[in-house]
């Protein structure tokens, strides 16, 4: 169906179907994402229904969710108790670039993300860089982290020289899959259908809060030459063709 299809949703597309989720607040009671237990294990048994293999699970380490890696250690090892499924679970956490985090970081509070602990999901404000940026990313990069640059289409005070600027200096970029289907507005699902056509991200992530609405994103009909350009990240994989030629002079964002 889908190649002749001028759109189609993600749950059509098959993309889904072997998916790593590396963004989502599915760990329950910690933030601002699933608040219980059963509703974890819920979201769990979803994914497991759309053939989604492996998720990291990502909650919030910022000034408004004071949470430590130690506490969220603790609460994942409920869920991995509580869960039975076939989905596979990892620990990580989205760390808040704010007033906080470089005394967090001073004393190693972090939780990495990926199979060998080498990368830090990062995120700001959507609508302030904070101080310093680039030098934060570099101290990060310092201590043997990549920067990944959660939900990378969703900072409005970003522009095409920002981003430019990040990938030159090695900071990876993940997307939101419901960014593509409007769910954050027009305005984001514009800037992450030019990022994605351009080859810049690396990996894709729901960014889970709340079942029913990544629900609802999946079954929004998207263009399907654009699922094309997503079947890289989906699979946590880089394209040559992203990798080998600069994405923003070929095609440009």
């Amino acid at each position: 169906m889908w190649p002749f299809a001028k759109k189609i949703s993600l749950i059509e597309s098959g993309l889904l179907d072997g998916w790593t989720d590396w963004h989502c607040h599915i760990l329950p009671g910690v933030d601002d994402g699933i608040p219980t237990m059963e509703a974890a294990l819920e979201a769990l048994h979803a994914y497991a229904e759309l053939g989604i293999r492996e998720v990291w699970l990502t909650p919030h380490i910022m000034e408004d969710c004071p949470n430590t890696p130690d506490g969220l250690r603790s609460r994942f090892e409920e869920l991995q108790r509580a869960w039975d499924g076939p989905v596979v679970l990892h620990l990580a956490a989205e760390h808040m670039l704010d007033a906080l985090f470089e005394a967090r970081f001073k004393a190693g509070a972090l939780l990495p993300i990926g199979p060998a602990g080498d990368r830090l999901l990062v995120e700001t404000s959507c609508y302030n860089p904070p101080i310093h940026l680039h030098a934060l990313l570099e101290r990060i990069q310092d201590k043997g982290f990549r920067p990944l640059l959660a939900h990378a289409e969703r900072y409005f005070y970003m522009k095409d020289a920002d981003y430019r600027r990040l990938r030159e200096m090695g900071v990876e970029f993940q997307l939101n899959l419901p960014s593509l289907t409007g769910a954050y507005g027009e305005v984001v699902a514009h800037k992450a259908r030019k990022l994605l056509r351009a080859g810049y991200y690396s990996f894709t992530g729901s960014d889970l809060h709340h079942l029913q609405s990544f629900r609802s994103a999946l079954s929004v009909p998207v263009q399907s030459t654009l699922l094309k350009s997503l079947s890289a990240p989906c699979r946590g994989t880089r394209s040559s063709a992203v990798w080998q030629t600069d994405g923003w002079r070929s095609g440009g964002v």
